[in-house]
């Protein structure tokens, strides 16, 4: 006498299942982890050398700051930041945002300023790489803006550090240290 049952097969077929299962959550999150790790791990672009100069204001005219890229990769404008850190000499910090700051006025409003808005808002405030549309700022080329006397007096001597944060890879790409002349 043959006895069948079809309750044998539930417990095999649950359990290929629930391999199935876990083998599947398994390959989902190893390629989600592994596609973030890859966009974290990116490297910013290399400036191999860049130089500054900070010009100290002359009435009306706020404190001049040039930023030249001297070697290295092209920077895109549109993936750049600006950060200044006037703490020492005025207790501001500010950032340049959404660049370039292109147009006919190129001035750095409320859509172009995060922080404390230390930056000069007249005509022309922003030039160079930053202040162009499509900016590409390559080796050799000098990008500058200035400071509000207004907001951010700056004396001869006094000091700020000026960053250009590449935006995409979070990463400090040119870093000075400016000394009012």
């Amino acid at each position: 006498m043959v006895i069948s049952s079809s309750r044998a097969a539930s417990p095999v077929i649950a359990n290929i299942l629930m391999v199935a299962i876990v083998v599947i959550l398994a390959a989902i999150i190893s390629v989600l982890a592994l596609g973030f790790t890859d966009e974290a791990n990116q490297p910013g672009p290399i400036v191999g050398q860049s130089s500054g100069e900070l010009v100290t204001q002359d009435g009306n005219d706020g404190g001049k700051v040039n930023i030249t890229h001297i070697a290295g990769d092209t920077l895109s404008a549109s993936n750049l930041e600006i950060a200044v850190d006037a703490q020492e000499a005025c207790g501001k910090s500010g950032r340049l945002v959404n660049l370039p700051a292109s147009g006919g006025d190129p001035v750095p409003t409320s859509e172009y300023v995060r922080g404390d808005d230390i930056f000069d808002n007249s005509y022309n405030s922003v030039s160079g790489p930053i202040g162009e549309a499509g900016g590409q700022w390559q080796a050799g080329e000098t990008a500058t803006f200035r400071l509000a006397s207004s907001e951010c007096e700056l004396d001869s001597g006094e000091s700020i550090t000026v960053r250009v944060v590449h935006t995409p890879t979070n990463s400090v790409v040119i870093k000075q240290t400016l000394t009012a002349t």
